[in-house]
């Protein structure tokens, strides 16, 4: 009897321990004392049991169960523990949130202004907070679904553009522009360094001479220059008086008419004496073979 009942007594230890175990790894915690409170959703979101609540980010407690409302159909009723020292003020409400990769989790969103509490087994009011995930189900898919003809309008265009052979021939011009720009660009990079160098210092010496030559003209004595084609055009602007006057010899030769007078007539008697001499020409010239005086 006592070998048979050590064996049971060590099953039955065996048992408890595995069963606190289980509770342990769900995260309850046998051996301390918590408040047990009923929490009302119309929809919980997929909410596992043994998730952890939380108020202002900390945990204070575990779901414990989740069972449907047969009294009020339409509605989940959600058992939490809670700490035994965490009091909620009455007005206080839980709320769902999901995340990001569509875990469940709750937060009390306490109503710190009450002085009154919610007693064990009170049902507190919750809400569904569907976060990033919910808005975009709600308003990203229907947007999406509206936009999937015209997505579809969209693939047939491009693979009928990716099939249309002018982009072919396109992308085969554009390498052809890439080549002569790599060959424009190899024939600028050996300018750079060839002709611009020397161009530059063809620039210097130009410069280098121009400088020269400033400084040359900053020695000329500009006065004595300005004043020696003062004194030319005084002489030229004398020289003019001159000539417009009659009380000279150039003077009377430019504006003195009765010597062109003249000259026309000494022309005109020329040209009649050559005309005579032509018509008459022994009354000017005499010829004799034995030296006779022609009469």
């Amino acid at each position: 009897m006592r070998k048979e009942f050590k064996i049971g007594l060590a099953g039955i230890v065996a048992l408890v321990i595995l069963f606190c175990g289980i509770k342990y790894l769900k995260g309850i915690n046998m051996f301390k004392p918590e408040s047990y409170y009923l929490v009302e959703f119309e929809n919980v979101n997929g909410l596992p049991e043994s998730s952890p609540v939380f108020a202002n980010g900390f945990k204070v407690g575990i779901v414990r169960d989740i069972r449907y409302n047969y009294e009020k159909p339409g509605h989940v009723l959600v058992g939490i523990e809670m700490d035994q020292e965490m009091k909620i003020p009455q007005g206080s409400r839980a709320e769902l949130v999901t995340e990001m990769l569509g875990t469940v989790k709750m937060n009390l969103l306490l109503d710190l202004q009450s002085t009154q509490y919610y007693k064990e087994g009170d049902t507190i009011p919750g809400s569904a907070n569907n976060g990033i995930m919910g808005a975009a189900e709600k308003d990203l898919i229907p947007k999406l679904q509206q936009m999937m003809p015209k997505m579809d309008s969209i693939l047939a265009s491009l693979n009928k553009l990716l099939a249309d052979p002018a982009l072919a021939q396109t992308l085969h011009n554009a390498e052809q522009l890439t080549s002569s720009l790599n060959e424009t660009s190899r024939q600028l990079n050996k300018l750079m360094s060839t002709d611009v160098p020397q161009l530059t210092e063809n620039v210097n010496v130009i410069t280098a001479n121009l400088r020269t030559v400033s400084d040359n003209l900053k020695d000329v004595d500009y006065a004595s220059t300005i004043a020696k084609v003062d004194s030319t055009l005084a002489n030229v602007r004398l020289l003019t008086d001159k000539l417009n006057r009659k009380d000279n010899t150039l003077g009377l030769l430019m504006n003195d008419s009765s010597l062109y007078q003249n000259l026309n007539a000494t022309s005109a008697n020329a040209a009649s004496l050559l005309e005579d001499l032509k018509a008459h020409p022994k009354r000017y010239v005499h010829f004799s073979l034995f030296g006779k005086k022609d009469k």
